[in-house]
């Protein structure tokens, strides 16, 4: 089995690290209410997805 020559630098396995980073989900305004959802999915708020109704939600009085 393979076996390192040298040890690896705290500074050099960090510098290898640095896009292990999370990144923050994208989210766009529903066309129909103006609330931010992810994309590609049917709101929560209103049940549109692409300027149709797919899901029927509870109206309020």
């Amino acid at each position: 089995m393979a076996v390192p020559f040298r040890k690896v630098s705290k500074t050099r396995r960090d510098m290898r690290r640095t896009h292990y980073k999370i990144t923050a989900n994208g989210l766009v305004k529903c066309s129909n209410c103006g609330a931010m959802i992810r994309p590609h999915r049917v709101c929560d708020k209103c049940g549109f997805y692409k300027n149709e109704e797919k899901v029927a939600t509870k109206k309020e009085a």
